[in-house]
């Protein structure tokens, strides 16, 4: 099999999503850290921006090809190597999944990366503390819908969907990780904090935790 080279930062939750991907897959990859503090952000060098001109984390390459967007790389880690499956067999099930992944990757993780807060913060004028307003807002907007989806659909599971972990369980679980490192309540939330820590029992998650990458600090 051609080798596979992910472009992460240990802490971005694109990056966790993808590496929560290849782990349940059980596909080996090279590491290639960049940081995205570290003089302006090693993701706007021109190395990186030839790799992937958005400077956006992640990048996966494989066999000489290079894929970005982490639902994107998800979707084709399913197609090229669809054992075991991210995505449930029912035309029905997988649409589900992905609009539960899609409220995480599309609706509150871009409201709360690294480049909004720079542009709040640094463009717009807002303090910390307001930055963390907007921060928490977004994240229980999204969590709210989420939970409301995970506790009143019988598709739900010990996972998001069902028995096994999907792509929807990829993407909530770094959403979670987030939450608590910035310490929004997630008291209203009992059946998504459940399936994160059923997941967080897994070995794939795990080994895909930001805590335990090689470029953790």
């Amino acid at each position: 099999m051609p080798g596979l080279v992910l472009y992460s930062y240990f802490r971005s939750s694109a990056a966790y999503r993808v590496r929560i991907s290849l782990h349940l897959k059980g596909l080996d990859y090279e590491t290639r850290p960049v940081h995205l503090l570290r003089d302006g952000g090693e993701n706007f060098s021109p190395e990186y921006l030839a790799l992937n001109p958005q400077g956006l984390i992640p990048a996966l390459v494989d066999d000489g090809q290079v894929h970005t967007q982490s639902l994107a790389i998800i979707e084709y880690l399913e197609e090229r190597y669809p054992d075991p499956p991210l995505l449930p067999p029912s035309a029905a099930a997988r649409a589900r999944v992905r609009a539960l992944s899609q409220i995480v990757a599309c609706d509150i993780h871009p409201l709360n990366n690294l480049r909004v807060r720079d542009y709040v913060k640094e463009r717009l004028g807002h303090d910390e503390s307001q930055w963390l307003a907007w921060y928490r807002h977004w994240i229980r907007e999204g969590f709210q819908a989420f939970e409301a989806l995970l506790a009143t659909d019988a598709g739900t599971g010990q996972f998001c969907q069902g028995g096994r972990p999907t792509l929807a369980d990829a993407c909530l679980v770094p959403q979670v990780f987030n939450a608590r490192r910035f310490d929004v309540p997630l008291e209203a939330f009992p059946t998504l904090c459940r399936i994160a820590e059923d997941c967080g029992r897994i070995k794939a998650f795990r080994d895909a935790a930001p805590e335990n990458q090689p470029d953790a600090e």
